[in-house]
């Protein structure tokens, strides 16, 4: 089968957004991660860096996410916090995108935005410990004393934010269509795979 939209969900330092802008270029189909936020940040001229931190202070409390998605869902606007308004204007932005064509998405729930189209390709990318940290040290410039601590950092961050508003776990790898291993197939590899899905 093919598919009209890749959504990609990776660990740091997996290379990830690297497969997923790879794979934008040698398909001609958009690819949107940062972008999302640029958008909604210009429609509530916040900063990017601003919305960042509404992103880091999402809690992996249950409770909360039952009454994010309960006043999300109806449409309960006036009753959500800033990290809410935040995250129904990321939803609405994915759904406009979609509607628009083909794309390619990196992260911020995009599986969960478009669960009801039967055209998706949700994919998870992760990557052995020692790939991961080399990757960090060498393409973020992170010390390599601070490579493990930040990529934890950064993948409790994105996993509390994925709870958070989905109530789902996202590193539970049954619940993607493809689950790729960058240290094994590299990220050439992992974009010509994704690249026979596309449309």
């Amino acid at each position: 089968m093919k598919y009209s939209f890749i959504t990609i969900e990776r660990e740091y330092g997996s290379g990830g957004t690297k497969v997923g802008r790879r794979l934008s270029e040698v398909s001609k189909v958009p690819c949107y991660g940062i972008e999302i936020l640029e958008m909604v940040s210009q429609k509530y001229n916040i900063s990017v860096e601003r919305i960042g931190r509404y992103e880091e202070t999402a809690t992996n409390s249950l409770m909360y996410s039952l009454y994010m998605m309960s006043q999300v869902q109806n449409g309960n606007v006036n009753m959500l916090s800033n990290e809410g308004r935040i995250f129904l204007e990321e939803q609405k932005t994915i759904q406009r995108l979609a509607d628009a064509g083909e794309a390619i998405f990196l992260g911020h729930c995009a599986s969960e935005v478009l669960k009801d189209r039967d055209d998706v390709l949700n994919v998870f990318i992760h990557a052995e410990l020692p790939n991961k940290k080399k990757r960090i040290a060498a393409e973020y410039g992170i010390p390599e004393g601070d490579v493990e601590s930040t990529m934890k950092k950064f993948d409790k961050k994105r996993a509390n934010y994925y709870f958070a508003n989905t109530g789902k776990k996202w590193d539970d790898l049954r619940r993607y269509d493809v689950v790729l291993d960058s240290s094994r197939l590299g990220i050439e590899g992992c974009v010509e795979f994704l690249e026979g899905a596309l449309k």
